[in-house]
């Protein structure tokens, strides 16, 4: 079935590629005309350059993300622009502990998120102050996405966007009564139905509203194991006068994904890229733990030869000594405790909503004001073998738990003050409470498992760390825009003080105490100038500082006591910092649109945590303020339309990041890492796609090709590059004013055998780790969609 769904979508799509479209940046969009299409591939200008912009942005629209999977993460969508590394494990790009995006060598910790202006927090897997994407709506309700690969806007809701910003924005209520009905079926018995109900304008120029539901389940492409989700999404609008707008959004999600192992390079020579969980075999699990808790040929105290009674691998005492000392195959003798687990998994629960107004475009006095609200719940597991259960199973289940509820406020307000240019203001204020904990949760039968990694776990026999936390952010900012003929000048600053606080409700090894960052003038500067009505040039600059976050998993207080208070006493605890210079050149003429650009970063302060062990030990971080990174680099981006509908997309991004300081060592010598490319920043990035948009038929094939990347901080580690071909192929009809559509989808058409991920479980200094993540193979998708 596979290599006749590889011909069939080989074939067609290399004839058949659909023409997506990305335009102009918009003001806040007014509510459709229409009522939505089922898939948006009309054929229409594409404008892949911020037009009139003062710095590097790019925007995608609906009709990206439909042409993909259903399901799929919009940040896959991106993956096409210039200076995007986008890694997942998974078809979808939305299996969140493998999902990973970097723009110019900075990583998702050090860009902003927003979804139709509310912060997104900073992108980690332990999100302790957001969300992902995927969880806060659902990707056909996604209507555009904007892209900074500098700093991003000063306007951005976000206090981390040291490397540029994603700014989601859902789209409007249609003006007509309308029903969206999708469904999806392929590859590991992967469902997906997506409904949407659209209310019209109710009266005369009166409210509109949405509400959608959408459910996911597909099963794991290797292991055994499921990944699902249901999410529902609501949005009204309703006109207080031609210039202004209330706005509500509400969004849900109940997200359950079991993990697939890490690996390292050692693991993948002896075992596999398949190598995975044994979630299908309890009894395995127990006798891989049992052999490890045999394994005691030194004193764990003094370090000398013989036994002490205690395991050399997990510190336990033997819980079945019949089981020997040599793990059973296909571990081997060369095997460890860490080569399999039983089971993993990570479960989140959002609630997510806001409220306000705004104003439509071309008002003359242009801003927004909204309130929001969000409530996490989550857990993420691993059933350990280095904490037995007290019922004698030589397993127990490990929670991280999460619990965030945020609130805030933001705005701006805008008007053209005649010669002093159109001049913004706008600020931004939080209160994030966040508590965060580890606990373990006992197991009670050597033979089959009593907990399931899909269930919330409750009744824990230990609670390891268990801490308050506290997250005041105060935001503003100030811009100008001022307009002389063809130049067009941009001038402003941000500024924002955040107050981080921690206390243990629990008694541990974690830091408590408090900390601020506050810098209240972070310049920005930026010109653009028009040479003709086909290419203009422009060039900025922007200060940016990232603030601390609050939690024993990331930040200042994920060290120790003595180590967080020697970071404050020093004065070596500061802010990251970046300054980024950027310039280039658009071009739009006819049917084709390019831009090139050069950019430079100095980035500072690099705080870096590193920690000793198995990820699954959950040791706490060591930190240190280890310096600077320079990075410089060029992007291109070019797109042309062709005759009968067909179209090419192609951009280029070339990036030198480098670490610019040695490591300091207390007392010892400094580890070498000067000179070196810092880890997950591949040189080279190049992605091209064929299109096709037709009256009846479209289609797309893509291809998105990474250079190396390294793993350790002195580049003694690395993973090979690859490329990765997607495709698509689909037809759509209207019949009476019904919209029916059939869309086929490849992902890693070519089957390539491949590293995704890499940093699961952080980065090391040298030597291998396991902190790898295989990519998905070919797999193959079927959508039905029905529009009435």
């Amino acid at each position: 079935m596979h290599r006749s769904a590889f011909c069939l979508l080989a074939g067609v799509a290399l004839s058949w590629p659909l023409a997506a479209s990305a335009r102009d940046l918009p003001t806040p969009p007014a509510p459709a005309p229409d009522a939505a299409p089922v898939a948006e591939t009309a054929d229409s200008d594409i404008i892949i350059v911020g037009k009139g912009q003062t710095r590097q942005v790019q925007q995608l629209d609906q009709a990206d993300i439909a042409i993909l999977t259903p399901g799929t993460s919009p940040l896959k969508a991106i993956a096409k622009l210039p200076s995007v590394n986008f890694q997942s494990a998974d078809a979808f790009g939305a299996y969140e502990w493998s999902e990973r995006v970097s723009i110019r060598s900075f990583n998702q910790n050090q860009i902003g998120f927003t979804l139709d202006g509310i912060p997104l927090g900073d992108g980690s897997y332990g999100n302790t102050n957001g969300l992902h994407i995927s969880r806060a709506i659902s990707s056909e309700n996604v209507g555009q996405t904007i892209v900074s690969q500098g700093a991003g806007a000063i306007g951005t809701q976000a206090t981390n966007n040291l490397g540029g910003t994603i700014e989601f924005r859902s789209s409007d209520p249609t003006a007509k009564f309308g029903v969206q009905a999708n469904g999806t079926y392929g590859s590991n018995d992967t469902y997906r139905t997506f409904l949407r109900l659209d209310t019209g304008v109710l009266g005369d120029n009166g409210p509109a509203a949405y509400v959608s539901y959408g459910y996911l389940t597909t099963g794991k492409w290797k292991g055994f194991g499921k990944q699902k989700q249901n999410q529902v999404n609501a949005k009204f609008t309703a006109p207080l006068s031609p210039a202004v707008r209330l706005v509500g959004t509400f969004n849900f999600s109940d997200r359950r994904e079991q993990d697939y192992q890490d690996l390292s390079l050692n693991q993948i020579s002896r075992l596999g890229l398949n190598n995975d969980n044994v979630s299908n075999n309890f009894p395995l699990a127990v006798q891989i733990a049992d052999v490890a808790n045999n394994i005691d040929t030194r004193n764990n105290t003094t370090g000398a030869l013989g036994a002490d009674g205690f395991s050399d691998v997990t510190g336990n005492r033997p819980t079945n000594p019949a089981a020997g000392t040599v793990y059973p195959a296909p571990y081997g003798a060369t095997g460890t405790v860490d080569d399999s687990y039983f089971d993993a998994s990570g479960l989140r629960q959002d609630y997510l909503a806001s409220f306000g107004v705004e104003t439509r475009k071309g008002s003359a006095i242009h801003g927004e004001l909204k309130a929001y609200y969000h409530s996490n719940h989550g857990q993420g597991t691993w059933f350990t073998p280095y904490v037995p259960s007290p019922s004698g199973v030589p397993i127990s289940v490990r929670t991280t738990e999460y619990d965030i509820r945020r609130k805030g406020v933001f705005g701006s307000i805008g008007t053209d003050l005649g010669m002093f240019g159109d001049v913004t203001v706008g600020g931004w204020y939080e209160r994030n409470d966040f508590r965060q904990a580890r606990r373990f949760y006992a197991l009670d039968s050597r033979t089959v498992p009593t907990r399931s990694a899909l269930q919330l776990q409750d009744l824990p026999f230990f609670t390891q760390r268990y801490g308050k936390y506290t997250t005041d952010t105060l935001q503003y900012y100030v811009q100008d825009k001022l307009t002389f003929g063809a130049l067009t000048v941009d001038l402003g600053w941000k500024g924002f003080q955040v107050k981080n606080k921690a206390s243990q409700i629990v008694v541990s090894d974690t830091a408590v105490g408090s900390i601020d960052a506050t810098d209240w003038f972070q310049p920005h500067a930026g010109v653009a100038y028009k040479l003709s009505n086909s290419a203009e040039l422009f060039a900025d600059f922007t200060e940016s500082k990232r603030a601390f976050v609050s939690a024993w998993t990331n930040g200042p207080f994920s060290t120790g006591q003595n180590g967080f208070n020697a970071l404050i006493s020093t004065n070596k605890l500061k802010p990251e910092q970046s300054d980024t210079f950027e310039g280039g050149a658009r071009f739009k003429s006819g049917r084709f649109n390019g831009s090139l650009v050069g950019y430079y970063v100095d980035f500072s302060n690099r705080i870096l945590g590193t920690t000793v062990g198995a990820g699954i030990v959950g040791n706490l971080a060591t930190l240190a303020n280890v310096g600077s990174v320079r990075s410089y680099g060029l992007e291109a981006a070019a797109e042309v339309k062709l005759p009968y509908g067909f179209g090419i997309f192609a951009s280029y991004a070339y990036n030198d990041s480098t670490y610019r300081n040695d490591v300091p060592v207390a007392g010892g010598t400094p580890i070498a890492i000067k000179g070196k490319t810092t880890v997950d920043s591949p040189k080279n990035l190049a992605k091209a796609e064929l299109t096709y948009a037709g009256s009846v038929f479209f289609g797309r094939i893509g291809g998105n090709y990474m250079s190396r990347r390294y793993f350790t901080y002195t580049n003694d580690q690395s993973v090979p590059g690859r490329v990765i071909v997607d495709a698509t192929i689909g037809a759509h009809v209207t019949i009476a004013d019904r919209k029916f559509e059939i869309q086929g989808n490849a992902t890693n058409l070519f089957d390539k055998k491949y590293i995704a991920t890499i940093g699961s479980n952080g980065f090391g200094y040298a030597g291998d780790n396991q902190t790898l993540l295989a990519g998905a193979p070919a797999q193959f998708f079927v959508t039905l969609k029905a529009g009435f």
